[in-house]
């Protein structure tokens, strides 16, 4: 493992279970700090992976959610900004119809492993975009 991979390994932080996230249902949000701003993260399953992005629409730096936690659209398939209906990939958080179309979510580092609690999802945060203090 590299010295990069371990320290972000050190500085994982557990978002939830793994069993929480249901394809295509309700995701996860996490309070985070970017560029010394507040903002929050969100996680999702979808194909049966854990994905994480920043909570901020490509078109208009709005939080995606419809109500807190709802990201996905009604089929479950595309993640959608509630704002101004941007549809985004899961997978690759790609803008795929809508304002902003070939625009994309900014992800962040996802990563699934047993605990002894059970198998849970943690988020690996980045030099930019990291978890808020309390």
């Amino acid at each position: 493992m590299s010295t990069d991979m371990a320290a972000a390994a050190a500085q994982a932080v557990r978002v939830c279970a793994a069993a929480e996230l249901v394809d295509g249902g309700a995701g996860v949000r996490c309070a985070a700090r970017l560029d010394g701003g507040d903002v929050v993260v969100f996680f999702v399953r979808y194909d049966g992976r854990a994905y994480g992005y920043l909570n901020r629409c490509a078109h208009v730096p709005m939080e995606l959610d419809w109500a807190e936690g709802q990201f996905f659209e009604s089929s479950g398939l595309y993640l959608m900004c509630a704002t101004h209906g941007a549809i985004y990939a899961p997978d690759t958080g790609k803008c795929v119809g809508g304002p902003c179309r070939g625009g994309r979510l900014r992800p962040v580092q996802v990563e699934e492993r047993d605990t002894p609690e059970g198998r849970a999802v943690f988020w690996l945060p980045d030099d930019e975009l990291t978890p808020a203090t309390p």
